[in-house]
């Protein structure tokens, strides 16, 4: 009776918003799924190191808190699927709040908040290289004062001298890929057609403040990414890389990935067709959220940081809280440094 009992709880836990659940049943729950983590986990990397870092989330992004409890572990499952792991430096893939939207009567009001993964482009071009279809793959931008040529064609040529100092503003990007068995491709966009898909994105599109969106504040990151998933139209790519792409193009659109449906092991990644409420009324234009999260969940502030430090209960949170101060100007990393070798003084002294 006890073991029936504890799985009613565990399904009752699986419905709750993560803060109302509570982190203690959260992290139960988690470890319940150990066994699904570890039948899709690559081999170098361990269920538990998997939760540690999920739960490191949560204490580095406190609005993944206000998600479904369902939700942040079908994202925690399907980052493991694709051998990612969200929110650390290794720039892979980050977990987000995602606000579901529904209609009542002429007003659009939040259903529930979902987990979303926002692929990296580091995390695109691990990928790539694991698909052993391809030898390297790279992005870069250009800039005004580059030397940059290239021409398609029978006779293609691509050439980047970038300059030494004083680039100027960026003109181009660009993604250039080695093929196993010779061979090669690459793709180059202008900033200005770059711009075009950063202004149609919800994200930037709607954002009050454009300087505090993903957009605004890793503009040349965003660049690569865009020129990447471009090139890969032209590669022979994995089922894993297929599926990063899939899953980040529905949460560019602004709509849900349905990451919750993860657990009950028939996910199909939203096609373009799929009505899930975007969160927009178009009526007047208000934005209702999507991908507004995306800053706090890639550039938390040194107040929540220096919060977390101090209620770290174990190294590892702790060194996953300090990982993330790595956007940090140079004067508050080095604040924030000290706060980090006193509490590790209280832990190891414990």
């Amino acid at each position: 009776m006890g073991q029936t009992t504890n799985l009613a709880t565990l399904r009752q836990t699986s419905k709750m918003v993560a803060r109302d659940a509570g982190f203690g049943s959260v992290k139960q729950f988690f470890e319940s799924q150990k066994s699904t983590l570890a039948a899709v986990l690559p081999k170098h990397v361990s269920p538990d190191r998997m939760l540690k870092i999920a739960l490191g989330a949560l204490r580095t992004t406190p609005k993944l808190m206000e998600c479904t409890v369902e939700s942040l572990m079908g994202a925690v499952v399907q980052c493991s699927q694709l051998g990612l792991e969200p929110n650390t430096p290794l720039g892979h893939a980050y977990l987000i709040p995602f606000e579901k939207k529904k209609k009542v009567g002429g007003d659009w009001v939040t259903d529930k908040v979902e987990t979303q993964i926002v692929i990296g482009y580091k995390g695109l071009i691990d990928l790539a290289r694991r698909s052993g279809q391809v030898i390297s793959i790279s992005a870069h931008a250009v800039h005004a004062n580059d030397h940059f040529d290239y021409a398609f064609g029978l006779d293609e040529k691509l050439e980047h001298r970038p300059a030494r100092s004083n680039r100027g503003a960026v003109t181009e990007f660009y993604a250039v890929a080695k093929l196993v068995g010779g061979g090669h491709a690459f793709d180059v966009m202008s900033a200005e057609d770059v711009n075009e898909i950063r202004d149609a994105s919800q994200n930037y599109k709607f954002a009050r403040d454009k300087s505090k969106t993903v957009w605004g504040q890793h503009y040349e990151e965003m660049g690569r990414k865009t020129v990447l998933r471009r090139l890969f139209k032209y590669l022979p790519v994995s089922i894993e890389l297929a599926t990063a792409s899939a899953i980040d193009d529905v949460g560019a659109r602004g709509t849900s990935q349905a990451l919750d449906t993860v657990l009950e092991g028939d996910y199909i990644t939203p096609s373009e067709n799929d009505d899930s409420g975007d969160g927009i009324d178009y009526a007047t234009g208000e934005i209702t959220d999507q991908r507004q999260a995306q800053q706090d969940a890639i550039v938390p502030s040194y107040g929540d940081l220096l919060d977390q430090v101090q209620k770290a209960d174990d190294m590892e949170i702790l060194a996953l809280v300090m990982d993330s101060a790595r956007d940090l100007p140079k004067a508050e990393q080095t604040k924030l440094q000290q706060a980090y070798e006193d509490r590790k003084e209280i832990l190891l002294g414990a």
